[in-house]
């Protein structure tokens, strides 16, 4: 992104826009400091384009692509980190899992390309046309929010159903997880073979889909509503609008906080109320295993229901008829954690290199960050070189995943302690 033929002809490129280009595509964020339709030439476009689809795909799933096409053998160590990487119980068939990663990918963004093109080609042209979408559909996928319509991103097309639907469709389904596909695949296809009757379809779901759906559907139902609420009558966004025009953009914005980044309502115009709930919507993100970052649904639904238990008075964690086990709840501790460790440590960092920001926009645009979200108030185009770098170690960390950082934290931890238990001793909690 550095190189000169990376940028547009009377645009120059430093080093560290460069360097937040890179990640913010490689961790599917969509934060930018320059305008993307205009700044980068076309060789620079398609270095975004591959990094975004690297990012979405997943690092440890295209080196196995590529060590499959090129006929070499998967050792043992690779086959132990593809099946952390996408909780599998048994290493048998990854190689096939994998395929099936990048065919669902490649199958979503080609659908989504197909639906784009309609709202793109009779505005840009056939060949401009059929490039914004496969870009658009893409970057929406991969849950990158990244764009090459200009700095008003998918906002001129707030009233526009089919951009809007396909756009929700795409990041929908990525931010989902592929284990919930494959499962629903299973349950579709018996229903057909008539092997499952329609009433048991949900029912016979893994717990693992149940958790998704279930968290997904109350977080994007209740981010919509709230939305529509804090912003109906409110002119600079919503105010305008047909109440199905507002009821579409008010899901529009539920859906894109879930680490998204396209916008079709300004989001420095938005109330208090709706900056809050895009907060909390931003750091849950989407579900494991898929394109989403954030602390992940089901995250959130653990600690809900670790919550819930104790204050029943239970001692099991228990949900849909199963025990959760307690080390996924000391995961969601962790995750949940070091997330707001990152972010109160990245927020202080901000004010301490740009003390006149405002604290709702540092806020937004670090919560965002974490997140790897992409959606701004419009701090990232006026931010100094050490706020950048500030971010850029933000969106990193939000993309590897606290929960890599905290486990390799308790690896330590344990090898240097000792199988001791130490007496106990009251304290006063609350």
């Amino acid at each position: 992104m550095w190189l000169p033929f990376c940028t547009a002809a009377g645009q120059t490129t430093s080093f560290s826009d460069a360097m937040f280009t890179a990640t913010t595509c490689v961790c599917v964020t969509g934060l930018v400091t320059v305008t993307m339709a205009t700044h980068w030439s076309l060789a620079g476009r398609l270095v975004i384009l591959l990094l975004i689809q690297i990012g979405g795909i997943g690092l440890i799933a295209l080196a196995s692509i590529i060590f499959i096409y090129l006929n070499k053998k998967i050792s043992l160590r690779n086959r132990r980190m593809i099946q952390e990487s996408y909780n599998l119980e048994q290493m048998s068939g990854l190689v096939t899992v994998v395929k099936k990663v990048v065919l669902c990918v490649f199958a979503a963004e080609g659908i989504g390309a197909a639906g784009y093109a309609f709202c793109f080609i009779p505005r840009f042209g056939l060949v401009k046309g059929l490039a914004q979408a496969v870009f658009t559909a893409i970057s929406a996928f991969c849950n990158a929010g990244i764009d090459l319509l200009g700095e008003n991103s998918l906002a001129d097309y707030v009233t526009n159903p089919l951009l809007n639907i396909v756009t929700m469709g795409l990041i929908i389904a990525s931010g989902l997880g592929f284990p919930v596909w494959w499962d629903l695949g299973k349950r579709i296809k018996m229903v057909f073979q008539k092997k499952l009757s329609p009433g048991r379809f949900f029912r016979t779901l893994r717990l693992q889909s149940k958790i998704v759906l279930t968290t997904t559907g109350i977080l994007l139902a209740g981010g919509t509503v709230l939305i529509l609420l804090f912003e109906y009558h409110n002119p600079d966004t919503l105010g305008k609008l047909s109440f199905g025009q507002k009821l579409m953009a008010a899901a529009f914005q539920s859906v894109t906080t879930r680490t998204a980044g396209f916008f079709t309502i300004d989001q420095g115009a938005l109330t208090s109320g709706s900056v809050m709930s895009c907060l909390f919507l931003m750091l849950v993100g989407g579900s494991p295993m898929g394109t989403a970052g954030g602390v992940k649904t089901t995250t959130l639904a653990v600690i809900v229901l670790c919550i819930i238990t104790n204050l029943r008075g239970k001692k099991d964690v228990e949900v849909y008829g199963r025990k959760i086990r307690s080390s996924y709840i000391r995961s969601a501790q962790v995750v949940v954690g070091m997330v707001f460790g990152v972010l109160f440590i990245s927020v202080l960092g901000i004010f301490a290199v740009m003390p006149e920001a405002s604290f709702v926009d540092v806020l937004y645009e670090l919560t965002s960050a974490v997140g790897t979200v992409g959606l701004s108030r419009g701090l990232t185009s006026v931010m100094n070189t050490p706020a950048k770098w500030i971010v850029i170690f933000t969106m990193y960390l939000g993309r590897i995943g606290p929960l890599t950082l905290g486990a390799a934290v308790v690896s330590r931890a344990q090898k240097r302690t000792r199988d001791v238990h130490l007496a106990e001793e009251n304290i006063m909690i609350g």
